[in-house]
């Protein structure tokens, strides 16, 4: 399955997910990554999987969720990895825009030096670009960014692709605790963050397990100093720490259903029991797909979380 959801999102409201991405490949190893450690480190763009087909599976789901009544914000890009290694985004989002709901993507901003990553971007109504750090130490630090990649043409890309977009530009930040939320940090990347001008800047902390078991989330005070100097540049920051809810949907079958959204979204564990218990399936199963390796449970900060054990997922050989 290519298409999971609708989630709950705290940017998008409520998103129908495309995954066209397969585990986990991407060109970055983030410190705070919420999938956990990327398996397949890349920066060759390569088509995964047909577009067509998974324009018609969007299709067929956006039908089942139309007569049931619920309804759907967004089309979402958020893969198992970074959308812009699919050679065939700009493809695939051509095709689902015909079926008249908004298209976004969430890019970690990697390859858009890159002219043709910029050109297929553009077709996107919704884009955020994430910027960690605005001097290539905090990004290497934070991002682990693979080998071949330039921070300078990642700088001047997001520079030239916001002057020419039209449609609505986002800039992401996960702050980390003695990683990137310093004073002289900040005030680096709100000087970075001006003259790109976002419509807004989101700021976050890590509020699900992440890849690094020593990160540590920044509080409330360094993200008050964050929000205020990023305000002093002019810039809309907008913090993105709220929890987005439990009103997950499915359609289908329940473990396949399950398995997708927890292949990019994991899940609380009273997320999981009200998805299980909404259409009266077994609360069981989560912990049958843990001891058959295909779900990993996790305890973080006082709460459970559940993620698809993405070392198990049958797609990830293949790339």
């Amino acid at each position: 399955m290519h298409v999971f959801g609708p989630v709950p999102s705290r940017r998008l409201g409520r998103s129908l997910g495309v995954n066209h991405i397969p585990p986990k490949v991407c060109s970055y190893a983030c410190r705070y990554c919420q999938l956990g450690s990327t398996l397949n480190m890349s920066v060759e763009r390569r088509n995964f999987f047909d577009p067509s087909a998974i324009a018609a599976e969007v299709e067929a789901k956006l039908e089942d969720l139309r007569k049931s009544g619920d309804p759907v914000d967004y089309l979402a890009f958020v893969p198992d990895g970074e959308p812009t290694l699919d050679l065939g985004i700009g493809t695939l989002a051509e095709k689902v825009k015909a079926f008249g709901v908004p298209i976004a993507v969430i890019s970690n901003a990697s390859l858009i030096g890159d002219p043709e990553v910029q050109e297929d971007l553009m077709q996107f109504d919704w884009v955020s670009l994430k910027v960690d750090g605005a001097t290539e130490d905090v990004w290497r630090f934070v991002d682990r960014p693979h080998k071949k990649l330039s921070f300078d043409s990642i700088l001047k890309g997001v520079g030239d692709f916001a002057s020419s977009y039209e449609g609505h530009l986002e800039t992401e930040t996960m702050l980390i605790a003695g990683g990137n939320d310093g004073d002289e940090q900040l005030e680096a990347l709100a000087s970075f963050l001006e003259p790109v001008s976002p419509a807004v800047c989101r700021l976050s902390s890590p509020t699900r397990p992440p890849a690094c078991p020593d990160v540590a989330c920044v509080d409330e005070e360094r993200l008050a100093v964050a929000t205020a100097t990023f305000q002093s540049h002019g810039l809309n920051p907008m913090i993105l720490n709220a929890y987005e809810g439990d009103d997950f949907t499915r359609t289908g079958d329940v473990r396949d259903a399950l398995l997708s959204i927890l292949s990019v979204h994991p899940m609380k564990e009273a997320a999981v029991a009200r998805f299980l218990e909404k259409e009266g399936d077994d609360p069981a199963l989560v912990e049958r797909m843990v001891e058959d390796g295909d779900v990993v449970k996790t305890d973080w900060r006082g709460d459970v979380f559940y993620a698809r054990n993405l070392r198990n997922a049958k797609d990830r050989e293949r790339y």
